[in-house]
């Protein structure tokens, strides 16, 4: 395949769930990041992306320092929702769709019931903020599917299960938030699904543009998230030194940007329209950790 004919674009190259997309698509795709596309520059981008002619886009880059990102909300902006503009922008002069990854974030992460695609938006920090403009900024594109996940990680990169890795052979003991619930989401899964929810969504006779709640199922707190980790890792007879993980709150664990106590996601939209459910978060735990 003609490198400037690919089938997809996929931004955000050398990250981890980029890097799900290399896998799955192999030679399908081109994969764009630093240096030659600088989400940085938005006014570079399209120029760029002119060479080629996909039939869609699949963003997967952002700035995801969410403690960094109070101080640099600007940088994260650019990042996050400037950048997503001109993306979609190209999507919308060629007819193609946009895909775009958000997060729960961009709730106020109070209460205890799963969110809805439609409840209220309501960042709590800078990070969910500039999120939140990168999914109105994706809406440029006529065709769009903007996946809200939650809690992303995989066997390598920078991420929570890498370092509880990292910490378990480190220390003795580790303290872990227990009071915030979510659904931990592999980015293997990520991928294959929002892949199958995109074919699907290409095949339909009218294009299901909107946002998607996409996470793994079930619901956990990064406690016990963490203690199915190290009992996953000790299967593998990975050598750890950590005897004791301590439960602290959320309160406990300052840090400079408020995180979400409640980062359920309802996904029965996705269910409804794509016919996905996806895999339990205790199997792409086990899946993930099989690759290690």
């Amino acid at each position: 395949m003609p490198e400037n004919n690919p089938e997809f674009l996929v931004i955000g190259k050398g990250g981890q769930l980029a890097s799900a997309f290399e896998e799955i698509l192999g030679v399908r795709a081109v994969y764009l990041g630093l240096p030659e596309l600088d989400l940085l520059r938005p006014g570079k981008i399209l120029p760029y992306l002119n060479k080629f002619s996909p039939k869609a886009i699949i963003n997967t880059a952002a700035y995801t320092a969410v403690d960094k990102a109070e101080e640099e909300e600007n940088l994260a902006t650019v990042i996050n929702g400037d950048s997503v503009g001109v993306l979609a922008a190209f999507c919308q002069e060629r007819n193609i769709p946009l895909v775009h990854y958000s997060t729960d974030y961009v709730f106020s992460g109070k209460g205890d019931k799963p969110w809805k695609e439609d409840d209220k938006v309501e960042p709590l920090n800078a990070y969910g903020r500039s999120k939140l403009e990168g999914e109105e900024k994706a809406e440029i594109a006529k065709k769009h599917l903007i996946f809200r996940t939650s809690w992303v990680y995989d066997h390598s990169g920078k991420n929570f299960l890498t370092a509880m890795m990292r910490l378990g052979k480190e220390r003795e003991e580790i303290m872990i938030v227990g009071d915030q619930y979510g659904a931990p989401t592999y980015a293997l899964h990520l991928a294959k699904y929002s892949l199958q929810a995109l074919e699907t969504a290409l095949a339909m006779p009218e294009f299901p543009s909107g946002i998607y709640h996409m996470a793994g199922g079930g619901i956990t707190t990064w406690y016990e998230f963490a203690l199915s980790i190290f009992g996953n890792l000790q299967k593998k007879n990975i050598p750890l030194r950590v005897k004791k993980i301590v439960s602290i709150t959320a309160k406990e664990y300052k840090t400079p940007a408020k995180r979400p106590y409640n980062s359920r996601l309802d996904m029965s939209k996705l269910r409804r329209v794509f016919g996905i459910v996806m895999p339990d978060w205790v199997q792409g735990l086990r899946e993930c950790v099989e690759r290690i």
